[in-house]
Parts: C-alpha cells; structure tokens; sequence
C-alpha cells in the first residue's frame, strides 16, 4: 500500500514536472496551447520581429553601443562569463528561447502535433489577458495628472540597457514612454515602432528569465530538492520571482547598484510586483507561450496608449 501511495505521488511530481498548475483535457484547446511546442511556434515570428527590428533600429549593431531589454543583456554577459563572444553572443539569447522550449517539449512528452488554427485565438487570448494589467494601471494612476500619468504608465517590466555586451551598461529609462532601440535621449524622441520593438522583446526574454527559467529553478528547490507540496512550492516561486522581478527595475542586479533611471516609487514597485504574480500565475496555469504574448501584448498597448494620449 506504501509503495502505491509513493508511486503516486512521483507521478503527481511527474505531472508538474514543467511547473504547470492545472493539466487540462487532453487534446482541449487550453492543453494544446500550454504545450511548449506551441510557446515556439506562436513566439517566434515575435522573436525574429524583435531581432530584425533592433537591427533596423541600430545600424553598426555589433560595433555599437545600443539599447536592449535588460534580460536580453544578461544572457550575452552570462555567456562572455562563460568564454563566448562574437555574433554568438547576439544569436544566442533567442536560440536559449528555442532550445529550452523544444527540451520542455521532449521532457514532458506530450503532443508534438499543432493545429495552426489555435494560433489566431492564441493572440486574441493575450490581448484578452493583458486587458486587466491596463486596467490595474489606470487605476493606479488615475489620481495622477497628465505629466505624471506620462512618466508612471509604464510597460509592467520593459527595462533597456545602453551599452555592447561586455561593457559597463548605464540603465536607460523605464517609464513609459519607454526606451526602445536608441542609445540616450527618451523615447518620445524615437519611433512608436521602436518602442514596440523593445517591449516584444521585454516580453519574451523578461518571462524566460524570470518565469521560465527562474520559476522553473525554484520548483526544483522547492519541490524536489527541500521536498516541499507542490501548491506550496508554486505558491512560494510566483511570490519570489514576482519580487525579483519587480525589484530588477530599480536595482542593476550585476553590479548591485540603484538604477538611477528608474528610482524607487512605491507605486511602480507595488504595480510591478502584482504584474509578476500575474504573470507568474498565468505561466503556472497557461505556460510559456501565452505569458510571455500577454506581456508583449500588455506592453504593446500601453505604449500605443501612451503615444496617443499621454505624449504632447
């Protein structure tokens, strides 16, 4: 009888292997779209967007200094540590995307099979999704005049860095209008489009590092390695990934210093931290894919938003 109630319960362990909630019905709409496979398929023509568009965005982009979202940044300095460089520390952040999602893919061993028709209501469903985070900002801003409400409605965590990979990178401006694609100045200087490159690339890269891979670490710990229940061990990874999150906007977690450019403001850390349990709860419940499109979208409206309304 012990040996069965154990057997259950690594299968249960096996079940939440990816850090996933709720296991929908098989072949269900919300089961297919939670599979990783899916997350590749629907990320990638926003990846490539993403990479094309900081190109266009910084000409000489492997000899100058440019703006990139922060996650991104730490990727290629994780990996200059390591001995790398050259153009494999440019390819290498969106390849880590791929490869990590394809190896959850195998893992889990689900379907491999995609409908391409469920790609559509994938969107549709971001759009639906970041709908309540612009509706949290509002609210929070709403006692504010228009020049506040210009500097504080930020995208929920689209942090840039200045700077080549390797050097010393001074933290560009987050608030939104945010920095999206020029080194210096603000980003009512620089084209809508640029800044809704940069807020893709927020969205996916900021949820591969803090949901996908940081969540994913912390389940380990928590689960398999200090054998905590798995509710306890989700509930504890959204609530410390959610503060880190919102703490890396106002700290240079590589150099421990304050970021100047974006310093602490009760409202922002308090936003912020909500949008990563959001986030984090819905990577729990929907996965990859879906978390990281409802960040690019949530991003995407705020700053049309914020250059329709709050932009002289």
């Amino acid at each position: 009888m012990g040996k069965v109630k154990k057997t259950a319960r690594e299968e249960g362990k096996q079940k939440h292997s990816t850090s996933q909630l709720f296991n929908f019905s098989q072949g269900s709409y919300l089961e297919r779209t939670s599979r990783p496979i899916y997350a590749v398929v629907f990320l990638l023509p926003l990846i490539v967007f993403y990479e094309l568009g900081t190109f266009r965005f910084n000409t000489d982009v492997l000899n100058q200094s440019q703006e990139r979202v922060v996650a991104f940044v730490w990727l290629q300095n994780l990996l200059e540590s390591l001995g790398y460089g050259g153009k494999l520390v440019w390819v290498a952040p969106p390849l880590a995307v791929v490869v990590i999602l394809l190896a959850l893919q195998v893992t889990s061993r689900k379907q491999w099979r995609l409908w391409f028709g469920d790609i559509p209501p994938m969107a549709i469903e971001c759009v639906l999704l970041a709908v309540p985070l612009i509706v949290l900002t509002l609210f929070l801003n709403s006692s504010a005049g228009p020049q506040d409400n210009a500097s504080r409605f930020d995208a929920a965590a689209m942090q840039t860095q200045s700077g080549s990979p390797g050097d010393d990178f001074s933290a560009a401006g987050n608030s939104m209008p945010a920095p999206a694609g020029q080194t210096g100045g603000n980003g009512a200087d620089r084209p809508l489009l640029a800044n809704i490159v940069t807020g893709i690339g927020a969205g996916i890269y900021e949820e591969l590092v803090f949901r996908l891979i940081l969540i994913c670490l912390l389940m380990l710990l928590f689960q398999d390695i200090l054998r905590l229940t798995n509710t306890n061990s989700i509930i504890l990874s959204v609530l410390i990934s959610a503060s880190l999150f919102s703490a890396h906007h106002h700290i240079d977690f590589l150099s421990g210093q304050a970021n100047a450019g974006d310093p602490f403001e009760l409202t922002k850390f308090v936003f912020r931290t909500i949008a990563g349990i959001y986030f984090a709860a819905l990577f729990a419940i929907r996965g990859f894919g879906i978390t990281a499109g409802t960040h690019a979208s949530y991003n995407i409206i705020a700053i049309s938003i914020t250059a329709r309304f709050f932009q002289p």
